[in-house]
């Protein structure tokens, strides 16, 4: 599993270059993506796609080819793979049939984004990309008493609506940071109330890729609550 830049291309590490230059097989979520690195870093092996629409049908081939003998290294668009990206199928597979699996350290958007927030770092839950419809609702109810930090992804197009959200289950007061383009060009960082950063996203329309930090409950207010 090698992780590949969030953004910044020279973030990414020597020892994955290294990896994809002797791999046998690169499994990529998106070839027309993964190829950007390739050209920009010289990487000659051949792409297989791997995402989420295929990972099922291909996953016995994969395994076949790990059994002969073949090194595969499975890359996301972005990122740690299997971190709301493809990899949990084919790493669970692997365990089952005692396949080698070796994770390089690397780039993920979560880490970055909690360290610049200023919100409480030593404990915190990481929930991806919230269901969007079917059982949305019942999370976040769960979710409004959580003390930990909470770390979300979401799709620019509904940041002011998942905002809007967070503030009516979590209360218009509650700390939050939205990370946008991290590492970046327009890599933007903004932090205050979920009401304040969903006026300002109102009128500011974001664009690519974002990430939610938001403050957890109180302890002294959730034990209020619980009296």
């Amino acid at each position: 599993m090698v992780p590949t830049p969030i953004g910044n291309l020279e973030d990414i590490t020597l020892r994955a270059i290294k990896i994809l230059n002797t791999a046998d097989v690169i499994l990529a979520e998106d070839t027309r993506v993964f190829s950007k690195l390739m050209n920009h870093f010289g990487i000659k092996n051949k792409l297989t796609p791997h995402h989420k629409f295929n990972e099922h049908k291909t996953l016995n081939n994969i395994i076949s080819k790990l059994e002969n003998g073949l090194q595969v290294a499975l890359i996301s668009d972005a990122g740690t793979p299997g971190i709301s990206d493809p990899g949990f199928l084919l790493v669970r597979a692997c365990v089952e049939h005692g396949i080698d699996v070796e994770c390089l350290p690397g780039p993920t958007a979560l880490i970055p984004a909690l360290a610049v927030s200023g919100l409480p770092s030593d404990r915190f839950v990481f929930e991806g990309f919230l269901p969007q419809k079917k059982g949305r609702q019942k999370r976040l109810l769960q979710l409004a008493d959580e003390t930990r930090t909470m770390i979300f992804y979401e799709s620019p197009f509904r940041l002011v609506k998942a905002l809007t959200q967070f503030a009516e289950f979590f209360g218009y007061e509650r700390q939050a940071c939205v990370c946008r383009e991290l590492s970046k060009m327009f890599e933007e960082i903004k932090r205050g109330t979920l009401l304040e950063l969903k006026d300002y996203y109102e009128t500011n329309p974001p664009k690519g890729e974002i990430v939610i930090v938001i403050g957890g409950v109180l302890k002294n207010k959730a034990n209020q609550d619980d009296d």
